[in-house]
Protein backbone atom coordinates (compact mmCIF):
# COMPACT_ATOMS: atom_id res chain seq x y z
CA UNK A 1 0.00 0.00 0.00
CA UNK A 2 1.24 3.50 -0.81
CA UNK A 3 1.85 5.77 2.23
CA UNK A 4 1.17 9.69 2.59
CA UNK A 5 3.57 9.75 5.08
CA UNK A 6 3.66 13.45 5.85
CA UNK A 7 0.63 15.51 6.97
CA UNK A 8 -0.25 17.86 10.48
CA UNK A 9 -3.26 17.72 12.32
CA UNK A 10 -4.68 19.80 15.07
CA UNK A 11 -2.08 19.19 17.31
CA UNK A 12 0.34 21.78 14.77
CA UNK A 13 0.42 24.96 15.84
CA UNK A 14 -0.88 25.56 11.75
CA UNK A 15 -3.33 23.16 11.38
CA UNK A 16 -6.42 22.31 12.54
CA UNK A 17 -7.40 19.11 10.47
CA UNK A 18 -9.03 16.66 12.92
CA UNK A 19 -8.06 13.21 12.97
CA UNK A 20 -11.21 11.88 11.61
CA UNK A 21 -10.87 13.41 8.31
CA UNK A 22 -7.45 12.47 7.67
CA UNK A 23 -8.28 8.68 8.45
CA UNK A 24 -11.59 9.38 6.26
CA UNK A 25 -9.66 10.75 3.31
CA UNK A 26 -7.02 7.99 3.66
CA UNK A 27 -9.63 5.51 2.63
CA UNK A 28 -11.11 7.28 0.59
CA UNK A 29 -7.52 7.59 -1.51
CA UNK A 30 -7.00 3.72 -0.41
CA UNK A 31 -3.79 4.87 1.37
CA UNK A 32 -1.79 5.06 4.51
CA UNK A 33 -1.55 7.67 6.23
CA UNK A 34 1.28 9.02 9.25
CA UNK A 35 0.78 11.41 11.44
CA UNK A 36 3.55 14.02 11.73
CA UNK A 37 2.99 16.66 13.91
CA UNK A 38 5.17 19.76 14.13
CA UNK A 39 7.50 19.90 17.49
CA UNK A 40 10.04 22.77 16.86
CA UNK A 41 10.97 23.26 20.12
CA UNK A 42 12.61 27.14 20.86
CA UNK A 43 10.50 28.18 18.61
CA UNK A 44 10.76 32.14 18.50
CA UNK A 45 6.91 32.61 19.20
CA UNK A 46 6.08 31.38 22.72
CA UNK A 47 3.96 27.95 22.86
CA UNK A 48 3.90 27.55 19.24
CA UNK A 49 5.03 24.04 17.08
CA UNK A 50 4.91 22.26 20.25
CA UNK A 51 2.40 20.10 21.20
CA UNK A 52 1.63 18.02 24.19
CA UNK A 53 3.07 14.35 23.42
CA UNK A 54 1.16 12.27 26.09
CA UNK A 55 -2.41 14.30 25.07
CA UNK A 56 -1.57 13.43 21.51
CA UNK A 57 -0.81 9.32 22.14
CA UNK A 58 -3.55 9.67 24.37
CA UNK A 59 -6.02 11.04 22.10
CA UNK A 60 -4.81 9.26 18.59
CA UNK A 61 -3.70 5.58 19.97
CA UNK A 62 -7.61 4.62 19.40
CA UNK A 63 -6.66 5.26 15.39
CA UNK A 64 -3.45 3.38 14.87
CA UNK A 65 -3.56 0.61 12.78
CA UNK A 66 -1.65 -1.62 9.52
CA UNK A 67 -2.91 1.94 7.84
CA UNK A 68 -2.78 4.86 10.18
CA UNK A 69 0.38 5.36 11.45
CA UNK A 70 1.78 7.84 14.27
CA UNK A 71 4.87 9.97 14.16
CA UNK A 72 6.30 13.08 14.65
CA UNK A 73 8.18 16.21 12.44
CA UNK A 74 11.20 17.54 14.27
CA UNK A 75 12.52 20.46 14.20
CA UNK A 76 16.26 20.50 14.19
CA UNK A 77 18.22 22.44 15.87
CA UNK A 78 21.61 22.17 17.70
CA UNK A 79 20.44 24.24 20.54
CA UNK A 80 17.77 21.79 21.32
CA UNK A 81 19.26 18.29 19.88
CA UNK A 82 19.34 16.22 24.03
CA UNK A 83 15.68 17.58 24.22
CA UNK A 84 14.58 16.42 21.22
CA UNK A 85 16.38 12.87 21.03
CA UNK A 86 14.69 12.49 24.54
CA UNK A 87 11.31 13.09 22.90
CA UNK A 88 11.92 10.96 20.39
CA UNK A 89 13.51 8.27 22.31
CA UNK A 90 10.13 8.24 25.44
CA UNK A 91 7.80 8.00 23.06
CA UNK A 92 6.57 4.69 20.64
CA UNK A 93 6.67 6.96 17.26
CA UNK A 94 6.36 4.61 14.15
CA UNK A 95 8.10 7.57 11.86
CA UNK A 96 10.49 10.40 12.58
CA UNK A 97 11.18 13.52 10.49
CA UNK A 98 14.33 15.87 10.86
CA UNK A 99 13.61 19.13 9.10
CA UNK A 100 14.70 22.72 9.35
CA UNK A 101 12.62 25.31 9.90
CA UNK A 102 14.45 27.80 11.74
CA UNK A 103 18.13 29.23 11.28
CA UNK A 104 19.16 31.87 13.69
CA UNK A 105 16.41 31.89 15.58
CA UNK A 106 14.49 33.43 12.31
CA UNK A 107 11.91 31.01 10.96
CA UNK A 108 12.71 30.62 7.13
CA UNK A 109 8.73 32.05 6.67
CA UNK A 110 9.78 35.41 7.69
CA UNK A 111 10.94 38.00 5.08
CA UNK A 112 13.65 39.36 7.63
CA UNK A 113 15.86 36.10 7.25
CA UNK A 114 16.51 36.86 3.21
CA UNK A 115 16.28 41.11 3.47
CA UNK A 116 19.71 42.25 2.00
CA UNK A 117 21.37 38.81 1.44
CA UNK A 118 22.27 37.09 -1.78
CA UNK A 119 20.49 33.63 -2.47
CA UNK A 120 23.68 32.63 -2.63
CA UNK A 121 24.37 33.43 0.88
CA UNK A 122 21.27 32.43 2.42
CA UNK A 123 21.45 28.52 0.18
CA UNK A 124 24.91 28.01 1.55
CA UNK A 125 24.01 29.03 5.29
CA UNK A 126 20.68 26.51 4.77
CA UNK A 127 22.97 24.28 3.67
CA UNK A 128 25.27 24.43 6.24
CA UNK A 129 22.66 24.38 8.75
CA UNK A 130 21.13 21.05 7.40
CA UNK A 131 24.35 19.36 7.48
CA UNK A 132 25.43 20.08 10.98
CA UNK A 133 21.83 18.50 11.75
CA UNK A 134 21.89 15.50 9.77
CA UNK A 135 25.37 15.06 11.23
CA UNK A 136 24.02 15.03 15.12
CA UNK A 137 20.86 13.82 14.87
CA UNK A 138 21.03 9.81 14.69
CA UNK A 139 17.24 9.36 16.36
CA UNK A 140 15.44 10.96 13.07
CA UNK A 141 14.02 8.18 9.90
CA UNK A 142 14.21 10.62 7.12
CA UNK A 143 15.28 14.38 6.09
CA UNK A 144 12.28 16.21 5.31
CA UNK A 145 11.83 18.41 2.36
CA UNK A 146 15.34 19.05 1.41
CA UNK A 147 14.06 22.08 -0.76
CA UNK A 148 11.99 23.75 1.67
CA UNK A 149 13.54 27.13 1.37
CA UNK A 150 12.46 27.38 -2.23
CA UNK A 151 8.33 27.75 -0.39
CA UNK A 152 9.35 31.04 1.10
CA UNK A 153 12.67 32.54 -0.19
CA UNK A 154 12.02 36.28 -1.50
CA UNK A 155 14.12 35.52 -4.15
CA UNK A 156 12.76 36.46 -8.62
CA UNK A 157 13.70 32.17 -8.74
CA UNK A 158 13.60 30.92 -5.32
CA UNK A 159 14.28 26.72 -6.68
CA UNK A 160 17.24 24.78 -5.34
CA UNK A 161 19.45 23.51 -8.09
CA UNK A 162 21.53 20.82 -6.99
CA UNK A 163 24.59 22.41 -9.39
CA UNK A 164 24.68 25.93 -7.63
CA UNK A 165 24.93 24.35 -4.05
CA UNK A 166 26.55 20.58 -4.99
CA UNK A 167 29.47 20.46 -2.66
CA UNK A 168 27.05 20.68 0.17
CA UNK A 169 24.48 18.90 -1.10
CA UNK A 170 26.70 16.14 -1.43
CA UNK A 171 27.59 16.33 1.91
CA UNK A 172 24.41 16.16 3.28
CA UNK A 173 23.49 13.12 1.13
CA UNK A 174 26.42 11.42 1.71
CA UNK A 175 25.59 12.00 5.82
CA UNK A 176 22.06 10.27 5.27
CA UNK A 177 23.47 7.27 2.56
CA UNK A 178 26.46 6.48 5.72
CA UNK A 179 23.61 6.69 8.37
CA UNK A 180 21.35 4.55 6.33
CA UNK A 181 18.15 7.02 6.16
CA UNK A 182 15.70 7.95 3.96
CA UNK A 183 15.49 11.27 1.97
CA UNK A 184 11.99 12.77 1.74
CA UNK A 185 9.98 13.49 -1.51
CA UNK A 186 7.74 16.33 -0.50
CA UNK A 187 5.19 16.86 -2.88
CA UNK A 188 3.66 20.24 -1.75
CA UNK A 189 5.62 21.69 -3.99
CA UNK A 190 5.20 19.61 -7.32
CA UNK A 191 2.67 21.43 -8.79
CA UNK A 192 4.40 21.11 -11.96
CA UNK A 193 7.03 18.37 -13.73
CA UNK A 194 9.68 21.05 -14.06
CA UNK A 195 9.52 21.53 -10.63
CA UNK A 196 10.15 17.87 -10.24
CA UNK A 197 13.27 18.19 -12.76
CA UNK A 198 14.42 20.38 -11.15
CA UNK A 199 14.88 18.43 -8.07
CA UNK A 200 15.83 15.00 -10.15
CA UNK A 201 19.19 15.51 -9.69
CA UNK A 202 19.44 15.34 -5.81
CA UNK A 203 17.85 12.27 -5.61
CA UNK A 204 19.93 10.62 -8.30
CA UNK A 205 22.99 12.29 -6.64
CA UNK A 206 21.40 10.66 -3.10
CA UNK A 207 21.38 6.97 -5.15
CA UNK A 208 24.83 7.38 -6.51
CA UNK A 209 26.25 8.46 -2.86
CA UNK A 210 24.82 5.14 -1.44
CA UNK A 211 21.42 6.24 -0.39
CA UNK A 212 18.57 3.82 -1.04
CA UNK A 213 15.14 4.74 0.50
CA UNK A 214 12.52 7.77 -0.10
CA UNK A 215 9.34 8.26 1.84
CA UNK A 216 6.89 10.20 0.32
CA UNK A 217 4.50 13.18 1.87
CA UNK A 218 2.09 15.80 0.99
CA UNK A 219 2.98 17.74 3.97
CA UNK A 220 -0.77 18.65 4.07
CA UNK A 221 -2.57 20.28 6.93
CA UNK A 222 -6.25 19.81 5.83
CA UNK A 223 -8.01 17.11 4.20
CA UNK A 224 -8.06 18.47 0.83
CA UNK A 225 -4.49 18.09 -0.15
CA UNK A 226 -3.45 14.18 1.43
CA UNK A 227 -1.87 12.40 -1.46
CA UNK A 228 -1.79 15.11 -3.34
CA UNK A 229 1.25 14.86 -6.09
CA UNK A 230 2.21 11.37 -5.06
CA UNK A 231 1.90 9.79 -8.44
CA UNK A 232 4.52 12.63 -9.38
CA UNK A 233 6.85 11.58 -6.58
CA UNK A 234 6.67 8.20 -7.10
CA UNK A 235 8.18 8.59 -10.84
CA UNK A 236 10.82 10.59 -9.09
CA UNK A 237 11.49 7.69 -7.05
CA UNK A 238 11.61 5.42 -9.87
CA UNK A 239 13.71 7.76 -12.05
CA UNK A 240 16.09 7.93 -9.39
CA UNK A 241 15.97 3.98 -8.58
CA UNK A 242 15.27 4.81 -5.36
CA UNK A 243 12.93 2.23 -3.16
CA UNK A 244 9.82 4.07 -1.27
CA UNK A 245 9.18 3.57 2.05
CA UNK A 246 6.97 4.32 5.11
CA UNK A 247 8.11 3.46 8.54
CA UNK A 248 6.23 1.74 11.17
CA UNK A 249 8.07 1.22 14.64
CA UNK A 250 10.92 3.19 13.56
CA UNK A 251 11.51 0.25 10.78
CA UNK A 252 11.17 1.04 6.78
CA UNK A 253 8.63 -1.12 5.27
CA UNK A 254 8.65 -1.35 1.42
CA UNK A 255 5.60 -0.60 -0.51
CA UNK A 256 3.93 -3.32 -2.10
Amino acid sequence: MLFDSHMHTRFSTDSKMKMDEAVAKGKELNIGITITDHMDILYPEPKAFVFDVEQYFADYNQYRSENVLLGIEIGMRSDCLEENCRIVEKYPFDYVIGSVHVIDNIDLYAADFYQQRTKQEVYQQYFATMLQCVTCYDAIDSLGHIDYIARYARFTDPEVYYHEFSEQIDQILTVLAQKGKALEINTRRLNSQQIAQNLIPIYKRFYEVGGRLVTIGSDAHNGVDIGKNMKLGLEMAERSSLKVVYYKDSQPQYMK
